[in-house]
């Protein structure tokens, strides 16, 4: 798949070959959450929603499915980037991007022309100025894009109770009040293997 092919990423897999497994699942707990199927608890960690999985406009992705199912207890993203059945999901999710010549062997990380994609679809998604009028979609692409900024931006809630962005401080005391409990699929980009041009809170 290295003959100038279009894949279709999605915003996990871009967020993958962006910044790694981290950012991938933090893309994940972001598409749950967007679909009600997933809310902060304790401060810095998440657990499953009540909304009803077979109700979602289309299947979750199998790294969304895997992140959901352990999220039977709250948990924070490091417990969720190291549970056995999430890596199992992302080991999984580098096969075809390996395949296609975007991850190499044997250590898998980002190929140059992967990674240059990734800055091109940076260049083409820019950081929306706001969140209204935003689809879920265009959320999570923005998410997988721009990390920690569309992160604050988009859901900035959900993002500083679930602890996935860091706690802003003043004078030593965090901005963030405790809580118990926090507030309530995915379009992709377009990679192309011969190294040219991807709820409310």
């Amino acid at each position: 798949m290295v003959d100038g092919t279009a894949v279709r990423l999605e915003p996990h897999e871009i967020a993958l070959l962006g910044e790694g497994p981290r950012a991938a699942v933090t893309v994940a707990v972001v598409d749950l959450y967007l679909r009600g199927l997933a809310e902060a608890d304790r401060p810095g960690t998440v657990r499953a929603g009540v909304a009803d999985a077979v109700s979602a406009r289309r299947p979750a992705s199998p790294l969304a499915q895997a992140v959901h199912a352990r999220l039977h207890e709250p948990a924070g993203l490091r417990t969720l980037v190291k549970d056995p059945e999430v890596r199992l999901a992302v080991a999984l999710m580098r096969v075809p991007l390996a395949e296609a010549g975007l991850l190499r062997y044997p250590l898998l990380g980002a190929t140059r022309a992967a990674r240059r994609h990734v800055r091109d679809l940076r260049r083409q998604h820019p950081l929306p100025a706001d969140r209204r009028g935003l689809t879920d979609d265009e959320r999570l692409l923005a998410v997988a894009l721009h990390g920690e900024a569309a992160l604050r931006l988009l859901v900035p809630r959900f993002a500083l109770r679930a602890g996935l962005v860091r706690r802003a401080e003043v004078g030593g005391k965090s901005l963030l009040k405790p809580s118990s409990r926090g507030a309530n699929g995915g379009g992709g980009g377009y990679f192309s293997c011969g190294g040219g041009g991807g709820g409310g809170d």
